[in-house]
């Protein structure tokens, strides 16, 4: 039965108190970003984003620096200062890792105030100015909290954000080896490039035998090359929402 009620949960989030916002761009975007920040999400993805010249968004949970998760040794507190150093953009998580399902309203606010803090400290004043749903799950009541805190947020349904789309939840293809397989990235960076529209890809964990939810450094290497032979913008979520929302 919980897992009945969650799924309905999910779908109310997904679409009750929809706050559209129309794109508008000259060309199609990409948006690369990483959730959790596994250490190897700066390690091993980190060089391959340099040598391309661009920069993705690291959505970060304070309470994991430090830690483990899904068995994964996760980021240092150097390697959120270096990534951030090299004009990455640090997005929220909550602090704990918490599906919104979890938390009531205050308590998620709760949660992101404790993040942004913690952030804040050890990044000298910087101001976290996007979200990404743990899980991509996003209650209800979570959205009204997202949006007096950030420009918008991000979820994990699959799809390209064309013409109007609810700003408190944004739409994301995984780069996942579990759900790699199942895109033709071919067509969808075409279809982002034809319509002008703005495709999200988030990730986790980053090696040559990365986890079901994490990806190779080849695979962020060909997505790349497939965004700039079709002419993407490629920039971190906040600047690509400023530049498409405008």
């Amino acid at each position: 039965m919980n897992a009945f009620v969650d799924k309905m949960r999910r779908r109310a989030g997904r679409y009750l108190d929809v706050r559209p916002v129309t794109i508008r761009s000259p060309r199609g975007v990409l948006s690369l970003s990483f959730d959790d920040i596994p250490a190897s999400a700066w390690l091993e993805a980190g060089p391959v984003l340099a040598q391309h010249g661009v920069k993705a968004t690291y959505y970060v949970c304070g309470g994991l620096a430090g830690g483990r998760n899904l068995d994964l040794p996760q980021f240092e507190t150097e390697h959120l200062q270096a990534l951030h150093a090299a004009g990455h953009e640090v997005g929220c998580h909550t602090y704990e890792h918490v599906s919104t399902l979890r938390l009531s309203p205050a308590e998620l606010d709760a949660s992101l105030a404790r993040n942004a803090a913690w952030v804040s400290e050890r990044l000298d004043g910087y101001r976290m100015q996007t979200f990404a749903y743990p899980f991509g799950d996003c209650a209800l009541g979570s959205k009204a909290v997202i949006e007096r805190r950030f420009l918008c947020g991000r979820g994990v349904r699959d799809g390209i954000n064309t013409g109007r789309v609810d700003r408190n939840l944004v739409q994301a293809i995984g780069l996942e080896s579990r759900r790699l397989p199942g895109y033709d990235l071919e067509q969808l960076v075409a279809d982002t490039a034809a319509s002008r529209g703005w495709l999200i890809a988030y990730g986790h964990d980053v090696s040559d035998a990365p986890t079901p939810y994490g990806c190779r450094p080849e695979d962020i290497d060909r997505l790349i090359l497939l965004a700039k032979a079709a002419g993407l913008d490629i920039q971190p979520v906040a600047s690509a929402w400023g530049r498409l929302t405008d």
